[in-house]
């Protein structure tokens, strides 16, 4: 076959219309063969094998004519394999091309996999390993984008929703069989339109880059169904394709994301940059440490065989090299430019901050990031936090950053369970961390705040269970967290008792009202507000089943009409989307009594002194949001302007009876959430007593005549 020396750059596989460039990176390669893939006509594949006939700084490269989109392809490096020195090259094991733009097949997992025999760790295995290996894909880049343009909606403004693109559509009735569970049933208009409905204009899909499925969880009979085990992060995964033809997957991910925008919706993807499905010293050879293994991964200094592991999946990627830095910023830019996706949320992304052992905020990886033309103008969400020491790092990511913001959850959680002592935190919580992000320049929405995401309980499962019951998963229910910070209300599970019931659906409402009117940016999991239960189960990483997808026919209507409702109200409200922090100062308008921007009342109507805040038995409290005190402007520089609000808080095992402010605030209130009884429609007279029911909030809006 006919081979030209080609270009080293683009990495990967780059069909221009006459042929394909491949270009692959490796440093440590004496011999690199490209191997094409063919129908033998049996049912099989038939190999071809070329070398590379060009290395360019460190990249090895050609070009073949007539190769066309829908190729299969992977590689055979030929080079040192040394264990002790952190080389692993093996030109038996067929590798996948780690800018591979879809990968078509899946793994059959083997002795073959693995580039030593079992039971020796020590030893060398030689097997062929490309008929258990899933084969890199070249793909046609060209795609109608019509007229799409990204929506580019404000952090301030913007509502998140959390997804599993098979979880989220594998059981919706009106979804056609052929395409449950894929790119294409998120783009379905029952998706969209329940979207809509909820006011969600941003959804951020849990793993789409290719990943790999775990054998010892496929011997369980169970599965990688999070898909937190990325090998391939240019390349969006199969599993979630309806199309059968290699790399058909692309052409249906940007049909997903065009109609998204359509719609209003930006796309977010969670991404795994900080391990891959390859594991510690015991794990496969499936592309990365084949290539250059000591490019890749962080090595253990004084024994190189083994791998650095902050991320509690046996390696961590090496981004202190600068080929891997590389690949990660050319993954996300692909994403962007290519793709046409809005943002990304980072796993674990502490471990990206390492330079060595410490968390360094100011990381290469950051400041690659902060001067990057592309990723930099996107929305950039850390997981702050990592397994490894010094990893918890809510509040200390770069100014460019927002972060998913862990102490949100675990405060919130603690108010609306009655845990003593949480109502000072609780109050800096729903305001927007100032204590964690004013001191960096940053702004209320630099905190993602979320009650519940993909790991742990669900929303139904957080106030019906007080343990995890993950006996489904096969580790004896010793796997996931313990300590959920939930409570069952009075029963463990399922059960007929009306008043826990009653009490569950008030939290339930209760969390939902906190998360969508607190300053900052609110994220929804994906079935909260439909009541989805996995019956216990925190951990459903394993779970590709009824457990852990939508019940879309069991939905509590009741609880998604309320969501609707909130989040209608916090859309049409700019005093529950604010751009800057509170101060607590007087609002100077002309006209208009001197209020604070916010203020904090104990429910006789004082304000809240230094000891009702440091009471650890209390529950109960009030906050005024002034919409006359609103520092920011509109697009055209014009004051924004709001409604004022009065929420009161009773987290108290009984009623309470709170006092509402004199007539400077307001002179009349109407009720506009209540999460223990249908709202009011009487207009409320200033200073008048009302009562909130046990462990429920009330919202009341400023009337005006």
């Amino acid at each position: 076959m006919e081979i030209w020396r080609g270009k080293a750059y683009p990495l990967g596989a780059t069909y221009d219309g006459s042929g394909t460039n491949f270009a692959l990176f490796s440093e440590v390669a004496e011999r690199v063969e490209l191997c094409l893939f063919d129908d033998d006509g049996d049912g099989g594949l038939r190999e071809t094998r070329i070398t590379l006939p060009e290395v360019d700084g460190f990249v090895w490269h050609g070009f073949i004519p007539n190769i066309e989109p829908g190729q299969r392809y992977g590689y055979r490096v030929h080079g040192p394999y040394d264990p002790a020195a952190g080389h692993r090259c093996n030109p038996n094991k067929l590798v996948l091309d780690p800018y591979a733009k879809a990968i078509d097949g899946q793994f059959d997992w083997g002795q073959p996999l693995f580039s030593y025999n079992f039971g020796d760790p020590d030893s060398r295995n030689d097997d062929d390993s490309a008929p258990n290996m899933p084969k890199s894909v070249v793909i046609n880049p060209y795609f109608d984008w019509g007229v799409d343009r990204p929506p580019s909606h404000d952090y301030a403004d913007t509502v998140i929703y959390e997804a599993h693109v098979k979880g989220l559509t594998q059981t919706h009735p009106d979804i056609p069989d052929n395409i449950r569970g894929t790119y294409a049933a998120v783009a379905h208009p029952a998706i969209v339109e329940h979207l809509q409905n909820l006011g969600i204009n941003a959804i951020e899909l849990m793993p789409v880059h290719h990943f790999a499925n775990d054998s010892t969880l496929i011997d369980k009979g169970l599965s990688n169904y999070w898909g937190y085990n990325t090998i391939g992060f240019l390349a969006p995964d199969s599993k979630y394709s309806s199309s059968p033809n290699p790399g058909g997957q692309v052409q249906e991910f940007k049909a997903m994301v065009r109609t998204l925008h359509e719609a209003g919706i930006e796309v977010i993807l969670d991404v795994v940059y900080n391990h891959t499905a390859e594991g510690n010293h015991m794990g496969p050879t499936l592309s990365f440490r084949g290539i250059d293994n000591a490019a890749y991964y962080r090595l253990v200094d004084d024994d190189k065989r083994y791998y650095m592991d902050y991320t509690g999946t046996g390696n961590s990627l090496n981004v202190g090299h600068p080929h891997a830095l590389q690949l990660i910023m050319d993954s996300l830019r692909y994403w962007v430019i290519e793709m046409h996706v809005d943002g990304f949320r980072f796993d674990l992304a502490s471990t990206l901050a390492r330079e060595f052992y410490d968390v360094d905020r100011l990381a290469t990886f950051f400041e690659l990031v902060q001067q990057d033309p592309v990723v930099s103008q996107v929305k950039l969400i850390a997981e702050p936090w990592d397994v490894g020491p010094g990893g918890y790092q809510v509040g200390n990511f770069p100014p460019l950053w927002t972060e998913w913001n862990g102490k949100y959850r675990d405060t919130v959680r603690d108010y609306w369970r009655g845990e003593p002592a949480t109502l000072d935190e609780f109050a800096s919580r729903i305001t927007g961390s100032a204590d964690l992000y004013e001191q960096t320049g940053r702004r209320p929405f630099a905190s993602i705040n979320f009650v519940i995401a993909h790991d742990g309980f669900t929303l139904r499962d957080l106030v019906s269970y007080n343990e995890k019951h993950n006996e489904a998963n096969g580790e004896d229910n010793n796997d996931g967290e313990s300590h959920n910070r939930s409570w069952n209300c009075g029963a463990e599970g399922p059960t007929d008792d009306p008043e826990v019931n009653a009490l569950r659906s008030r939290q339930q409402r209760n969390f939902i009202t906190t998360l969508l009117l607190s300053q900052g940016v609110p994220m929804l999991a994906h079935g909260d507000e439909l009541g989805r239960t996995q019956q216990g189960n925190n951990n459903v990483y394993c779970q590709d089943s009824e457990l852990s997808w939508i019940d879309w026919e069991s939905a509590d209507t009741e609880l998604l009409e309320f969501t609707q409702k909130v989040s209608a109200l916090r859309s049409a409200h700019p005093v529950f989307r604010r751009r800057r922090f509170f101060n607590g100062r007087p609002v100077r308008r002309p006209g208009e009594p001197r209020l604070p921007d916010i203020g904090w009342y104990a429910p006789d109507g004082s304000e809240m002194t230094d000891e009702d805040w440091d009471a650890g038995y209390a529950k109960s409290m009030a906050v005024y949001l002034n919409g006359q005190g609103i520092p920011d402007r509109d697009e055209r520089g014009q004051r924004i302007v709001d409604d004022s609000f009065y929420m009161c808080f009773n987290a108290h095992y009984e009623p309470i009876e709170f006092v509402l402010p004199p007539s400077d605030f307001a002179e009349q209130w109407v009720e506009v959430i209540n999460t223990a009884a249908d709202c009011g429609t009487d207009p409320i007279e200033a200073g008048t007593r009302v009562t909130v029911e046990s462990r429920a909030m009330l919202v009341l809006q400023a009337h005006h005549d």
